[in-house]
């Protein structure tokens, strides 16, 4: 655990005058200082100064202005937001949040498929950056805070400590994500998947399209990105590329603000698993097939829905969840009995062995089901089943420490909700903050973290990559 300070950093002079005191015992006091507070062993910083909580000054009016402004970017009216992957209000945002970059001072690139890097040159550029980013698309009619608070955020937070007059050693890098969401096809994370090196990924989005048919190729090619099917590839991130990864967050759910408490540090991201279901029966007339002769694919598909709730229950613990999004009839009238029936399932838990055994168990539920009613089961197809992440110990341990700093209550919880991290996780140590959020609410026109709670985050944020830019250690990749 990293030690707790009582007081702030040394001011500047003050770490002259010690360095010169005890330049005879070789004991550098502004190394020490910075190990005292860090937890970390750090090479000698080449600048020096004071983060005091009192020095970290977040422009509210700012970023909430940016927070305002980035919402007019939707195909949907105030207060939803929606913004589609490739879309033409997709486009519109990545040109605000690439001058937004450039006002930040940071040299900004693109990758093939539209993720958008931000970074800040340390002082030993060779080093391994430390990174921290999240999105900016938007599933229909959802809200303007969701992912969107994880890039202004870390816009800000470089801001913050280039107002603080700091000097990163390692460069810092912000990242805007290509669409986390699954919304248009159906592949979530799919910019993080890709820099997380997802061969299957790219091969799969060479025949994907989305629901009116157009290519990925296709989309992208509309937004300005040129892209071949070799170039997928080039996106690819070794594993360490980045000495660590942080993201900031609301939390999607109510805990923080139902506790009080203004910052959750993630231990760990539950991970999905996503499974088609289809069942065929024979269908006929709602009147004139009796019920003992009926093969009834609909209610295949809700007893099936049933025993999905009843495993995910029987696993005995919390982190098990499960849900059935979307169940789908044909021919779907109300006087003919379903021939047909679809179903897709999300199934986390931070335990993938739990999660991958309840899904063993919805699989032979299945079975059992399509054999008693008569109706074939067509198919059972896993579309995705990624492992859970665990946040590295000594991020967590920088985050604490940032937080009892800045006198901000905080709490160790579990991310429910998956995002980018969750695949970054594969290339570089990693973290994430939490903010509270109102009543729990996300991926809705009624989502809304205060401009405070955001401002906590941008700090804890700004510490930790302070810390981190000056450390030499951050545990295995």
């Amino acid at each position: 655990m990293a030690p707790k300070l009582s007081q702030p950093f040394h001011l500047p002079i003050l770490a002259l005058l010690l360095s010169s005191m005890l330049a005879a015992s070789h004991e550098d006091p502004t190394r020490r200082t910075m190990e005292e507070f860090s937890g970390y062993p750090t090479d000698p910083p080449h600048s020096f100064f004071s983060l005091s909580p009192s020095s970290l000054s977040v422009d509210k009016e700012s970023v909430q202005r940016q927070i305002d402004e980035l919402s007019t970017f939707s195909d949907t009216p105030a207060p939803s937001v929606t913004r589609v992957l490739y879309s033409e209000k997709d486009v519109l945002a990545r040109r605000y949040i690439k001058k937004l970059m450039e006002q930040a001072g940071l040299s900004v690139r693109e990758d093939a498929v539209g993720n958008i890097f931000g970074q800040w040159s340390g002082s030993e550029p060779a080093l391994a950056a430390v990174a921290t980013g999240s999105h900016i698309d938007a599933i229909p009619y959802s809200g303007k805070y969701d992912g969107v608070v994880g890039v202004l955020g870390a816009v800000e937070a470089i801001n913050l400590l280039k107002r603080s007059g700091f000097q990163p050693k390692r460069s810092l890098e912000v990242i805007m994500f290509t669409s986390e969401e699954p919304t248009r096809f159906g592949i979530g994370c799919l910019g993080s998947r890709l820099l997380s090196g997802s061969e299957t990924l790219a091969n799969a989005l060479k025949e994907t399209v989305d629901g009116q048919n157009i290519s990925f190729f296709g989309a992208a090619k509309f937004a300005g990105y040129n892209i071949h099917e070799e170039h997928l590839s080039n996106v690819f991130l070794k594993k360490g590329s980045y000495f660590a990864f942080l993201e900031l967050h609301i939390e999607q759910g109510p805990v923080l603000e139902d506790e009080g408490v203004s910052i959750g540090i993630v231990t760990a991201i539950a991970a999905p698993a996503s499974i088609n279901v289809e069942f065929e029966g024979n269908g006929g007339h709602a009147g004139a097939v009796l019920m003992p002769a009926r093969n009834d694919a609909g209610l295949a598909a809700a007893e099936l829905a049933l025993a999905v709730e009843k495993h995910v229950l029987d696993s005995g613990s919390i982190d098990t969840v499960g849900t059935v999004g979307i169940l789908e009839l044909h021919p779907g009238a109300i006087n003919s009995i379903p021939s047909k029936s679809h179903l897709e399932i999300d199934t986390r838990d931070i335990d993938e062995k739990r999660r991958n055994s309840v899904i063993e168990k919805i699989h032979q539920s299945a079975i059992d089901i399509a054999k008693n009613r008569r109706v074939k089961l067509s198919e059972f197809q896993i579309i995705n089943q990624d492992p859970p992440a665990l946040s590295e110990k000594s991020i967590i341990n920088a985050m604490e420490v940032a937080a009892q700093h800045l006198n901000l209550s905080h709490k160790l919880m579990i991310s429910r909700a998956y995002h980018d991290s969750l695949f970054m996780a594969r290339i570089s140590p990693m973290g994430m903050i939490f903010i509270p959020c109102y009543k729990g609410f996300s991926h809705k026109p009624e989502e809304y973290a205060s401009i405070d709670d955001i401002a906590n985050g941008v700090k804890v944020l700004a510490l930790t990559l302070a810390k981190l830019s000056l450390a030499t250690y951050c545990g295995a990749a």
